[in-house]
């Protein structure tokens, strides 16, 4: 069997990666790939990344399945594209996929569909966002409507930040198209978790709980970015927990959709912060899995990931249930000089350890040429370990970031220290 993987992130990687330890696969291409899927030889990189060439590409390889990774070309109509010449893809369609791609979209539906979240407002003109902010206060959230590549969320802890945000956004249009509307809105306490299921269109499959950590430095100091690290499982998330979230966000969430007249398929994540009273609210949703949440997922999944696509590609993801690793996978990024305002390619890149069954680094910006890695990108590398405790998943991941060089290498010393103080 032939499967497509669409991105050339750390996620790609990972979900590429775990799906050539089938049996069942005799080549899993990506498109465009990375310098760690280039090394690994039961992966192939494609270079074509326009979604009608690769269309063209899984019919004349006779390729089964494709998973979409990374939210451009789910937002640009890849799956709609492929379902019309009904080629077998996993993702939302274009329409669903507003969920992510529009922030004030998202907004508009939660309120709809009374899914807990924060209050907000929209708008596009300059004065009216201003005068809002003075009115509400600080700390506020500034939102560009749009993708921005991880870097549309200001927390603006005072309103000198917020208005900073929204002239940045509004008025300098330093993220184009993305920043041409933003959502402000009320400051939420607490502490974030990622909740990530697959979707059929119908049913609803949830994957293991984890934790992403947003802020570049140690002690969540420092700008957002993508995500510096993540762990799974995510000790805030317990049963009571997940039960409620799956009846208040995730459940209203895929038939609310329905409703609307969009049948959702593809993997949804709920970006949630959890308050001091354990009570969820919705920060975000994604359409597609969360980068570096997928890393330490796809480490712990013991289930054949391809009989998994086949489930959620044909509509029976309540016929099969996920076995899981019970480690503990604790994932680092390491990533380039500069990052996320103005990342610094180009770094070579070595030190990086053979995967043994308790570290794996998964690559994202890296580029491979004359058997030569570089740096191509802001988040470089996502190091994963396992082990029977958060603490034992930490070693073994900061043995292996300590043993890469790569010139400016950025990377926090302290993901999974909510899980630890927790006393797991």
């Amino acid at each position: 069997m032939k499967i497509l993987v669409v991105g050339s992130g750390g996620r790609e990687h990972a979900l590429a990666w775990k799906l050539a330890q089938s049996e069942r696969i005799q080549t899993v291409y990506v498109a465009p790939g990375n310098g760690g899927t280039a090394q690994d030889n039961r992966l192939q990189n494609v270079d074509i990344t326009d979604p009608h060439a690769l269309a063209e590409f899984v019919k004349a390889e006779h390729i089964q399945m494709t998973l979409v990774g990374p939210e451009v070309p789910l937002a640009a109509g890849i799956v709609n594209i492929f379902r019309d010449q009904g080629l077998k893809i996993f993702g939302p369609t274009k329409e669903a996929a507003q969920l992510e791609s529009s922030k004030d979209f998202a907004k508009a539906f939660m309120q709809r569909h009374g899914i807990p979240t924060a209050a907000y407002q929209t708008f596009s003109d300059l004065a009216g966002a201003h005068a809002y902010i003075d009115q509400v206060g600080a700390p506020i959230v500034i939102k560009a409507d749009g993708l921005a590549a991880g870097k549309g969320v200001v927390v603006a802890m005072d309103l000198a930040e917020a208005h900073a945000a929204v002239d940045m956004m509004l008025s300098d249009n330093k993220l184009g198209n993305a920043g041409a509307r933003v959502v402000i809105e009320e400051f939420l306490a607490g502490e974030e978790a990622s909740f990530i299921v697959m979707v059929d269109g119908k049913n609803i499959l949830a994957l293991a709980t984890s934790q992403d950590h947003k802020r570049l430095q140690d002690h969540d100091q420092g700008p957002n970015t993508g995500g510096m690290g993540a762990y799974s499982p995510a000790p805030i998330i317990t049963p009571e927990l997940h039960a409620r979230v799956m009846r208040e966000v995730i459940t209203p969430t895929v038939q609310g959709m329905a409703k609307d007249g969009i049948v959702f398929t593809g993997f949804l994540y709920a970006g949630l912060m959890i308050d001091d009273q354990g009570n969820p609210k919705t920060l975000e949703f994604n359409c597609r899995m969360g980068d570096p949440e997928t890393q330490p997922i796809m480490a712990r999944l013991k289930t054949d990931l391809v009989s998994v696509l086949e489930h959620a590609i044909n509509g029976s993801l309540d016929t099969i249930e996920l076995e899981w690793d019970r480690r503990t996978a604790l994932g680092v990024v390491m990533a380039a000089a500069g990052y996320p305002d103005e990342p610094q390619k180009g770094a070579e890149i070595t030190g990086i350890p053979t995967e043994t069954a308790d570290c794996i680094t998964f690559h994202a910006g890296t580029r491979l040429q004359q058997g030569q890695l570089s740096v191509s990108g802001g988040r470089v590398l996502c190091v994963v370990g396992l082990g029977d405790s958060v603490k034992v998943a930490q070693k073994h991941a900061y043995d292996a970031v300590d043993a890469i060089h790569f010139d400016g290498a950025q990377a926090r010393r302290d993901i999974g220290w909510r899980a630890l103080n927790k006393k797991h």
